[in-house]
């Protein structure tokens, strides 16, 4: 396919505000990609080279970009600056001043080209890059370079989310009857490129024989949440009860001597946790296997398990080795889902658990998560409580037979945490979909507040719950403008139903987490409307930190979540 074709399909999707139109949109443009491409063209269109997982970055800050287009069109940096500085688009700026109208680039080409920028390192790295960048711009079009200035800035601005590319893959394939096995696919790799290959090229069969591999990640199974013990019970009846850990969430690939590790979101965080690493090799028996668990930072003097604020300084690109020395990792392991060529998701989580069991090599590292089981709901409270006091979150209830469910969230697995026992006081996840100027002392931080929604997975859409205004000091007001400007776009994104009209709209991608006093029912907002126009809404939020850069926006708690807590909120008690 040639690039300008995928571009003016770009062109189509930036200018949509509806989302039954983007389906179209992208359905019409995968029919007409070639097998061979339609991977890399999915991988462009959400912004990426490669899935997530596989780590792969542009690594080129706006200054390098601005060198770039000054090569490609040998206009002074200081014109380009000032162009930026007018259209406030570094993609709207290289349209400006590459003058080409048409150009002979393939996607193929482009794709390869970006790539070369993306791995080049080492020793003179960035000159290359950015002559490697100018080459590219010098033999595009206008149109081309505006949309591969926004990608190498990763600003490409079109938020498809990976639930649009599978409903507009079943669309292009001619029945949306396939969208389960596209998904289960997915489900199982964490790769739409691979997915929509393999369908281009081997039909739905071939999508349907997709089994696990180490290397992929599986996407994460979720947790429902229930307010008592009593109802725990009464949903699951025998039940397995692990304590739930308040740490990073890791997925961990054994492949003989390598070793992978995927975060929540699937991110690689191989790199930051050598001691997991080192473990995993001495003390996992199996050859090739995939298992979950939760890393804590903790006092090896004492055994003590350190709060989230403690671990969460695990999590860098610098200092790892000083910084394991410093606050050491105790994994605990609550899953396995594949173990020398079985796929153990399909297997109940009885005979799941006992295997993980024995395949731990006793080590100071890596453990089994705390586990009992029961059908006592006082036995639950009592071990609730215990594990609040040892600083614990909460607990998680398993059913004994149930499969593990790969990237769904159902009531398997049922969580209760301490702030569910009475009104709302639960903290719950928001995409920021736009902000709000602000007045007074706030209009000079260019924010006053944030449009905060919740995900509605049934039509990948998000929903309006609340504006946003208390929880950030001055200087996250101030960083959040800063941060929320570089995704801006002209128009409500078109995954987004709002009757509220911000007035700076953003793509969804940026995740806060809040607490509120309660939910209530509200005509202005979108969450969970009815017939009348009645939504709900958080009353009285307030941010808790600030951005979640470890959650993506399908991450925010859902409708049916929000819906649930409001159900619960004002007549939920946990007894003794």
């Amino acid at each position: 396919m040639k690039f300008q074709k995928l571009v003016e399909y770009f062109e189509h999707l930036d200018a949509t505000t509806k989302r039954l139109e983007m389906f179209d949109i992208l359905s019409g443009l995968f029919r007409e990609s070639p097998a061979g491409e339609i991977d890399r063209i999915i991988y462009l269109s959400q912004g990426q080279l490669l899935p997530p997982f596989r780590g792969i970055e542009m690594g080129m800050s706006e200054k390098l970009l601005i060198r770039a287009i000054s090569e490609a069109t040998s206009t002074p940096t200081k014109t380009v600056e000032e162009t930026f500085s007018r259209t406030g688009d570094l993609g709207a700026a290289a349209e400006k001043l590459i003058t080409h109208r048409g150009s002979n680039l393939g996607v193929e080409n482009v794709y390869n080209e970006l790539m070369d920028i993306a791995i080049t390192s080492g020793a003179g790295s960035v000159e290359k890059k950015i002559g490697f960048l100018s080459n590219l711009l010098k033999g595009s079009s206008s149109k081309e370079a505006k949309y591969i200035a926004r990608f190498v800035l990763g600003r490409l601005r079109l938020g498809i989310g990976d639930p649009t590319v599978l409903e507009a893959l079943a669309l292009a394939a001619g029945d949306r009857a396939l969208r389960p096995d596209l998904e289960r696919a997915y489900n199982l790799c964490s790769d739409l490129g691979l997915v929509a290959k393999t369908l281009m090229q081997k039909g739905i069969n071939g999508v349907r024989k997709f089994r696990i591999h180490a290397g992929y990640p599986v996407r994460m199974a979720l947790c429902e949440r229930l307010p008592s013990p009593e109802e725990i019970i009464a949903r699951l009846g025998r039940t397995a009860v692990e304590a739930k850990y308040d740490g990073f969430r890791c997925q961990v690939h054994k492949d003989g001597e390598k070793i992978e590790i995927f975060s929540r979101n699937l991110e690689r965080t191989t790199s930051m946790f050598p001691d997991i690493i080192k473990a995993a090799r001495d003390c996992i028996t199996p050859k090739k296997a995939i298992f979950e668990g939760e890393a804590l930072a903790f006092n090896e003097a004492t055994g003590e398990l350190f709060p989230f604020q403690i671990t969460i300084q695990r999590k860098r690109k610098h200092g790892i080795e000083e910084s394991a020395k410093e606050y050491p990792l105790k994994f605990f392991a609550f899953e396995l889902l594949y173990m020398d060529g079985i796929d153990y998701t399909e297997k109940p989580y009885l005979e799941r658990r006992e295997k993980l069991e024995s395949v731990i090599k006793r080590n100071n590292v890596i453990e089994p998560s705390e586990m009992f089981i029961t059908s006592d709901p006082k036995e639950i409270y009592k071990y609730f409580e215990a594990a609040i006091e040892r600083g614990l979150e909460g607990v998680v209830a398993k059913r004994l037979d149930a499969t593990y469910a790969a990237g769904a969230r159902n009531f398997n697995w049922i969580k209760l945490k301490r702030s569910y026992r009475g009104e709302l006081a639960d903290s719950i996840d928001l995409c920021i979909v736009g902000y709000f100027r602000g007045k007074g002392s706030r209009a000079r931080l260019g924010v006053g507040a944030v449009l905060g929604t919740v995900y509605e997975p049934e039509t990948d859409t998000f929903r309006t719950v609340s504006k946003v205004g208390s929880g950030f000091s001055e200087k996250e007001l101030a960083e959040l403008r800063d941060t929320l400007d570089k995704i801006r776009i002209p128009h409500k994104h078109p995954r987004v139903e709002s009757v509220i009209k911000a007035d700076v709209w953003v793509e969804p991608h940026y995740v806060i987490t809040v607490t509120a006093d309660e939910i209530t029912r509200s005509p202005s907002h979108t969450a969970g409307i009815d017939s009348d126009g009645i939504g709900y809404a958080l009353r009285f939020p307030r941010a808790v930190g600030f951005l979640r850069h470890d959650k993506k926006p399908e991450d925010a708690n859902t409708v049916k979540e929000v819906i649930e807590m409001f159900k619960q909120q004002k007549n939920v008690k946990v007894q003794a």
